[in-house]
């Protein structure tokens, strides 16, 4: 079927996040190890 281009998308242009969620997402990535070895990766988070 074809897809319609006209009508207006859900997502809305300017997303805001709130600062809990921004927060929450740069402490986790700071947190976050990964270890590679030779066939595997190993996530560690080191609270």
């Amino acid at each position: 079927m074809a897809k319609i281009y006209s009508k207006q998308s859900l997502v809305t242009k300017t997303m805001k996040p709130r600062k809990e969620i921004v927060s929450f997402l740069l402490n986790y990535s700071k947190a976050l190890t990964v270890i590679k070895t030779d066939n595997r990766n190993f996530e560690i988070i080191s609270n």
